[in-house]
């Protein structure tokens, strides 16, 4: 841990994101959302990093979405990733989303666009991601120190000119950064990806090309299955 004599600064100011996030679902209880790339899911402690998802649904968006004033996330993806998430609109709705997350009841799924060619079509990738200390935000694989990290995927395409490979992620556990690091790991990095790179994979693309697909869970007052689930037909163009 950083000690008060050597304290981790984040100077990190999130550039400004014109897009809007889309209601994908809406009734009393939960919402279901589109996030766009380059939205904070939630405000950081660095006041120019005020805007936000979470601060977008309690103030709304003007002309495009109401305002959503319990609105509570009990789940949030990186600031490049894109897609789905399932948002509570009062406490009760939320607790229960926050438990499912934290018993890992809910299955999620990502689609990713990777450097390379994958030789596998499908595999499980197991490797414990510890934070590293030295190189704040990052992480890293560390047999040692690292919590237990498991990623499945498969591979759904394989592209040429240059050699890609559009994948189908399945996290089994939820850990900080955990695709995009399972991903240099294997040695085919998410294209885009600032902090998990090769020579040249963040240059192969203009955004982090990591998006949440589907999320499986069980509704949080009715009980009944549900699924919520985004296109992500963009990653291919």
């Amino acid at each position: 841990m950083p000690s008060k004599h050597n304290p981790i600064i984040d100077n990190f100011i999130a550039p400004a994101c014109e897009d809007l996030f889309d209601i994908l679902y809406q009734d009393e209880d939960i919402l279901l959302i589109n996030k766009p790339s380059g939205l904070l899911s939630l405000s950081g402690k660095n006041p120019l990093n005020w805007d936000s998802v979470h601060y977008r649904l309690v103030h709304g968006q003007e002309g495009e979405t109401p305002a959503f004033p319990n609105a509570i996330l009990p789940h949030r993806l990186d600031l490049g990733t894109s897609g789905v998430m399932v948002v509570g609109l009062h406490t009760q709705s939320s607790k229960n989303l926050n438990k499912q997350f934290q018993m890992r009841t809910i299955k999620k799924r990502y689609i990713a666009m990777l450097e390379g060619s994958i030789e596998d079509d499908q595999a499980r990738i197991s490797a414990p991601i510890a934070k590293d200390k030295k190189l704040f935000p990052k992480v890293k694989i560390c047999q040692s120190d690292g919590k237990e990290a498991v990623s499945e995927y498969k591979v759904l395409q394989r592209l040429e000119n240059p050699p890609r490979s559009l994948v189908q992620f399945t996290p089994i556990t939820g850990r900080t950064h955990q695709l995009r690091i399972h991903s240099l790991f294997m040695g085919h990095p998410i294209l885009g990806c600032d902090l998990y790179k090769s020579d040249r994979s963040q240059e192969m693309a203009d955004r982090l090309m990591l998006h949440a697909s589907d999320l499986h869970f069980e509704h949080p007052i009715s009980g009944e299955d549900f699924h919520g689930c985004c296109s992500s037909d963009f990653l291919t163009s």
